[in-house]
């Protein structure tokens, strides 16, 4: 960042000695003296706006992990690394009392995950050796730290047993491959043959992000936090991963695995589990219908918390907080039954009465305490996203020992740092860290509003944010972009936006919104579409983009739309649907429903909870919705923009559309992210790629203001 900030000061240095030397020259030339002022505002104003290049000067702040004992907590500090296109993440801490903010390691590697012991005296974290992540371990009162583990693959998860004396995680486990045919001749000295032929016969055969799945499940481990070998506590061709809580006494491992005889056609289902460390005896803690997942022992290990789905095969369906006496017989009793909202992560409170826990609400992530009884009370702190790229809604939290608050976030303006939570109605929360001052203080930034949008079909209400271009005047006519969520239920939120402001840089007003189907809003309101998508979502949207041309400052021959995956559907079905646009991105889509549902990698849970029956019973309906459909009424000039890894969304399905409209002869283009799965703006310039390619598009079907 330092050698950045001196480059940046060069290059400003350059152009002022030089500005000084033209003005000595030129002075007695008015003209020319007026051309060159015009020149330098033009510089001046380049460098007060963003830009791409900006996308790799990016930080934020994630993983609170507050000391057991102190008012102390460490966390992630996470940023992009030009050299290696990729996540850089540095452990930092920061004391309540002293203010003190400091680094923890300081040799320039990535390290995460902290996980501190319950007596505070140690850290362990990971941090990648050779290219495989590795367990550390830092002793907090004399500063040093050792490598304990020398793992072939990825720990996560980590969990320090209560008397500090092992740490469990979860790691992937290979199996032997199989080989159907086995009688291959021997390759003679020097021959070269084509590789070995896969054979595959598991039903979770390859998975978004990860490829092609290798034999091998996730199991659970304890290691000596001292170091040395591994050893393996769960068994059986399983996947036993996700969040392990320890007994109190120590003695046994809490998780939640799905371990039917039949768990890859049933994705939605798992229990939660016991397992004795020494003996490695299993038995079932609960065995409801539905998922019951993230294990949470109390600290004084009388109760363990975990969250439930009353699974009714619906596409949307919020969690509870379930509560259950660790030596009781007694049934778990829900503590969230009327909280008809998504619940995102749940911590017990250091003296074991209650439990802190997010959810989402109306397109923010809010937080809130529920005592063991049932009693919530919610809490004056809004969780900042810690996404990057498109607005979503997000954010982390941790709890000291006194029940101090620290949370990430962020506005429209600025990336998730981290707060103290103020439990004063009249007092703002308190700002702990300030990461990308260097970088936006100096830059004129989109301002966002929220807008208020009622639905044309049924009256709802409908929110949705604008984002206006730096230097906005509200008498001139400005490019509309259209930018539609994901999921489909996600939700979006009033939030920072790399993407959203680099639209706005070029001189577009966005607006994004959460149409019917978006999550955060209840079960009844997501579920609008289930079985029904996409549908009157199309409606709300034409709605948005109509209230924002109401306000009278939009160009209505320059409207444009982009949306990507759920939002791919839906900017493919718009144009089938309406010509208003001068041009479309339709980024990582589902074109036709018939295909997807057997080629995405998720494919049971699709075909179980997003459709009414398997895709050859039900080919009419799924037809009707699949935006392929619509193709024969496209006009519009239309980019496929798609990462070639792409398993969630397959790059089969941007071929399908692209293909048509080739026929068709529509104006049309496929961009190829390469190495780019679903989480195609996952990498630094993978995001710049996206919107750059975006933007390029729009640009050239943009015509000017009469």
């Amino acid at each position: 960042m330092t050698q950045r900030i001196k480059s940046t000061l060069s290059k400003h240095m350059f152009f002022l000695i030089i500005a000084s030397l033209s003005f000595s020259v030129l002075s007695a030339d008015s003209g020319l003296n007026n051309s060159l002022h015009n020149s330098l505002d033009k510089i001046v104003e380049k460098k007060t706006v963003l830009d791409f290049e900006d996308v790799f000067k990016l930080e934020y702040a994630a993983s609170v992990e507050f000391h057991p004992k102190q008012e102390m907590f460490v966390y992630e500090r996470r940023s992009m690394d030009i050299m290696t296109d990729t996540t850089k993440i540095q452990l930092w801490s920061y004391d309540l009392k002293s203010k003190q903010h400091l680094p923890l390691l300081a040799d320039g590697a990535s390290y995460y995950s902290p996980k501190f012991s319950s007596d505070g005296s140690r850290l362990a974290y990971l941090s990648p050796q050779n290219g495989t992540p590795q367990i550390f371990v830092k002793w907090m009162n004399n500063d040093r730290s050792a490598k304990i583990s020398d793992l072939r693959s990825s720990p996560s998860n980590l969990s320090w047993s209560p008397d500090g004396n092992f740490i469990a995680f979860t790691m992937f486990t290979p199996t032997q491959k199989q080989q159907l045919f086995k009688t291959m001749p021997k390759k003679p000295d020097g021959a070269k043959w084509a590789g070995t032929a896969k054979y595959i016969n598991t039903t979770q055969y390859r998975s978004d992000g990860a490829g092609f799945n290798s034999p091998g499940f996730q199991q659970i481990y304890v290691i000596s936090s001292e170091g040395g070998s591994p050893r393996q506590i769960t068994s059986g061709d399983f996947n036993h991963g996700g969040q392990i809580s320890w007994a109190a006494n120590g003695k046994s491992l809490y998780f939640a695995a799905n371990r039917d005889e039949n768990w890859e056609l049933l994705p939605y289902e798992s229990d939660i589990y016991r397992i004795d460390v020494a003996s490695g005896s299993l038995s079932n803690v609960t065995n409801e219908k539905g998922p019951e997942s993230s294990p949470l022992i109390s600290p004084n290990g009388e109760y363990i918390a975990y969250q439930w789905v009353n699974d009714r095969k619906l596409s949307y369906q919020v969690n509870q907080i379930m509560l259950q006496g660790t030596g009781s017989d007694k049934p778990a009793i829900s503590l969230t039954p009327k909280l008809d909202r998504q619940i995102d992560s749940v911590q017990w409170a250091k003296d074991s009465k209650g439990l802190y826990f997010s959810y989402l609400d109306k397109g923010e992530t809010k937080l809130s305490y529920v005592s063991a009884s049932g009693t919530i009370k919610n809490l004056p702190a809004k969780l900042g996203s810690q996404a990057l790229g498109r607005p979503y809604t997000s954010g982390e939290f941790g709890i000291s020992a006194k029940g101090k608050v620290v949370y990430t976030i962020n506005d429209t303006q600025r990336p998730a740092d981290l707060a103290l939570m103020n439990t004063s109605k009249n007092k703002k929360p308190e700002l702990l860290t300030s990461l990308n001052e260097d970088v936006f203080a100096h830059l004129n930034l989109a301002k966002v509003e929220d807008v208020e949008v009622k639905s044309s079909v049924d009256q709802l209400n409908i929110d949705a944010w604008i984002a206006y271009p730096p230097n906005f005047d509200a008498s001139k006519k400005y490019p509309l972009i259209l930018e539609i969520h994901g999921g489909p239920h996600a939700a979006y939120a009033s939030t920072f936006s790399m993407e959203v402001q680099l639209m706005a840089a070029k001189g577009y007003v966005v607006v994004w919104s959460n149409p019917r189907g978006s999550s955060s809003y209840g079960e009844d309101f997501a579920n609008l579409i289930h079985h029904n998508y996409p549908s009157q979502d199309y409606n709300d949207l034409m709605d948005v983009v109509d209230t924002t041309i109401s306000k009278g400052f939009i160009d209505e021959k320059n409207l444009f739309i982009t949306g990507g995956s759920g939002g791919g559907v839906l900017t493919a079905w718009s144009i089938g649907k309406t010509d208003r646009f001068a041009a479309a991105v339709v980024a990582k889509p589902v074109i036709n429903w018939l295909s997807f549902a057997l080629t995405a990698d998720a494919y049971p849970f699709f075909t179980q909870y997003w459709m009414e029956d398997m895709p050859w019973n039900i080919s009419d309906k799924l037809w009707e919705r699949s935006p392929l459909s619509l193709v024969g009424n496209v006009s519009t000039p239309t980019m496929l923009l798609t990462g070639e890894d792409d398993y969630r969304t397959p790059m089969s399905e941007t071929e399908q559309y692209y293909q048509a409209l080739r026929l068709r002869q529509i104006d049309s283009a496929m961009v190829r992210i390469p190495g780019a799965s679903h989480g195609i703006a996952s990498r630094p310039s993978h995001l710049i790629q996206k919107v750059g390619n975006i933007i390029a598009w729009f640009e050239k079907y943009k015509t000017k203001a009469e």
